[in-house]
């Protein structure tokens, strides 16, 4: 008890350790908090900090940004399915020691003397990351305890159950609510204060969650919760809880006002970067950080993201290398890019196949040589440049990425003082959300609905339309490529595994080989100076490709990869059950 007491608790140091908000306000580190609260500025200096706790360069984990999935090359223990109870979860922690901190602000706010006027958008912007943080517990851990109020000593969720699923999304959906009336329009907020939370970053969340339990619950369903979502107390849904297809036309039209009112725009200034505007976005600071010297105020794609400074609040994390490392791009990934007809690799006439390295890049979507290269330059690759048992160690090194790596790193920006802005909630997505939510509701888009949403990613991507026409001419599936431009277009932001796990195919796609370059009729093939077979343990393997039947790199074998449907969910920390024995583990753990 006093162990969870101080887990829960912590989150009071946010208030007496604000040196490193950027957000402006001088620090409060003498502040108590009987005195603290007692003027709007308290009330937006304690907010202030929120920001700097969501998920960004600080505190992101690599299976966060894909590594692991079948879009990256090295393995990892979580998609492999090995999956053990830990003792302890710092998400978990974490969450709840920031939503003890959101909490503190609304009991705070309810004890105001002043005008409540001065201090409602702060209120709403506890709101927002209330339900941000609850939303994070529901899609780690499936049902979660609720927490709305400071805890204490005799607090009932000290030793109360697991919300069910359900509940959790219905407060998420009601903080969110609160949010979206509370928080200016990005138009009405100044200059300074960029990056701080607009009704439209409320809405954007809220369409993305709604997307999110709306697919877990039509493909998904209850067979993954430890929660009472099936049985016992708590399985039944709250009053009024909306069903899938009502989860959706909001997704559906939370999206449309984003996309119309919101005032936000791709980035494309493809003219200027040669075509890799979905490369420099992703590393913009400073006028230094691309060739066209642009910086972060041409940006209007960003709609909820972690903002960080080089003077002020760095990334403090070697980001560049650890993209590059991990990140590697997987033959299924390399071939899922399309060519510049908008047709797949196997269909298209326009591919050159891969006899020489730099065959495969040409004439394909821009995402291609923005993501990756046949080694980090900032040129195209360059033919037999590079040996497989480089850098990579045996990854398939020819495909190292390139997205969320500094323009010339090591130069510009040297190790861990990178200091681009993630991106949490882009405008693409919007798009995606939109194109998602239409197709789960009707089966169908129309060519109108295509070319307000997905249309506009490809356009930035140097693709052509795409059409019923053209995917009826073709065989092509407009939801399948709704979720070929999810995985290409979101890559390493966090959505892979959620994706694959909302669509209930996860156990499905991560159990297959995974591949790297191809080597059968490539300059790879026996030619010792650039691939030595004894490098990689597991040999090749023949598989389909954009020129039929090759051998390529086996990577990771099928056999080592076990994802199961009970590893949708992580465990609950096995140091919460022991101090809560009301707390039910997830099934399979």
């Amino acid at each position: 008890m006093k162990k969870i007491l101080i887990l829960l608790i912590a989150g009071l140091t946010l208030f007496t350790a604000c040196q490193d908000d950027f957000l402006e306000l001088d620090p409060l580190d003498a502040s108590t908090e009987a005195a603290y609260f007692k003027s709007p500025e308290h009330f937006k200096a304690a907010t202030n900090d929120f920001y700097n706790k969501m998920i960004g360069w600080r505190n992101i984990s690599t299976e966060i940004m894909d590594y692991g999935t079948d879009l990256t090359a090295l393995a990892q223990d979580y998609g492999r399915g090995v999956v053990v109870a830990p003792n302890s979860d710092s998400y978990w922690t974490k969450s709840y020691e920031y939503l003890r901190a959101v909490n503190i602000v609304l009991e705070k706010a309810e004890e105001y003397d002043g005008d409540p006027a001065e201090i409602a958008q702060y209120v709403a912007v506890s709101k927002f990351f209330r339900a941000y943080y609850h939303g994070f517990l529901l899609q780690r851990f499936g049902g979660v305890p609720i927490v709305t109020s400071v805890i204490d000593l005799d607090s009932p969720e000290l030793t109360g159950p697991r919300s069910s699923r359900y509940e959790v999304m219905a407060q998420i959906l009601a903080d969110l609510d609160a949010a979206i009336a509370g928080l200016p329009a990005e138009q009405n907020i100044p200059d300074s204060d960029k990056g701080k939370i607009s009704k439209w970053a409320a809405e954007a969340l809220k369409a993305k969650l709604l997307l999110y339990e709306a697919t877990w619950e039509k493909y998904v369903g209850e067979s993954t919760d430890g929660d009472g979502t099936s049985a016992g107390a708590g399985s039944a849904k709250p009053a009024g809880y909306p069903t899938v297809n009502e989860m959706l036309t909001m997704a559906k039209e939370l999206a449309k006002d984003v996309m119309d009112n919101g005032g936000y725009e791709l980035w494309n200034f493809n003219d200027q970067l040669s075509n890799w505007s979905n490369l420099y976005l992703f590393n913009l600071e400073d006028e230094g950080s691309n060739p066209a010297g642009l910086t972060k105020s041409s940006n209007k794609e960003f709609i909820l993201y972690t903002k960080f400074d080089y003077d002020l609040y760095q990334g403090n994390t070697n980001i560049s290398h650890t993209v590059a490392s991990r990140l590697v791009a997987t033959r299924k990934f390399m071939d899922m890019f399309l060519c510049a007809d908008g047709l797949p690799v196997d269909k298209s006439p326009l591919f050159k196949g891969y006899t020489k390295l730099s065959d495969e890049y040409q004439n394909r979507d821009y995402r291609l040589t923005s993501y990756f290269a046949s080694s980090v330059t900032w040129d195209t690759p360059e033919d037999g440049s590079v040996n497989l048992i480089g850098p990579g160690g045996g990854s398939g090194a020819s495909y190292e990425c390139r997205k969320f790596r500094s323009y010339n790193y090591g130069s510009y920006r040297a190790a861990n003082t990178e200091s681009f802005d993630y991106p949490q909630i882009r405008l693409a997505e919007v798009y995606l959300i939109y194109a998602e939510a239409l197709y789960e509701l009707n089966g169908s888009l129309s060519d109108a609905e295509l070319n307000a949403s997905i249309n506009k990613i490809k356009a930035r991507a140097g693709l052509p339309a795409f059409t019923n026409a053209f995917a009826s001419a073709n065989g092509l599936d407009i939801g399948e490529e709704i979720k070929r431009e999810r995985a290409v277009e979101l890559y390493a932001e966090n959505s892979r595994f959620n994706d694959l796990k909302r669509w209930g195919v996860a156990e499905e796609v991560l159990n297959q080989d995974i591949c790297g370059n191809v080597i059968e009729g490539t300059d790879f093939e026996n030619n010792a100076e650039l691939y030595n077979p004894n490098g990689y343990p597991y040999g090749e393997v023949v598989k389909s490709t954009g020129v039929g039947d090759r051998r390529v790199l086996l990577l990771d074998p099928a056999s080592n990869r076990n994802f199961q449907r009970t590893h949708y969910l992580w465990p609950i920390p096995l140091e919460q059950i022991n101090l809560n024995s009301n707390l039910t583990q997830n099934p399979g753990y």
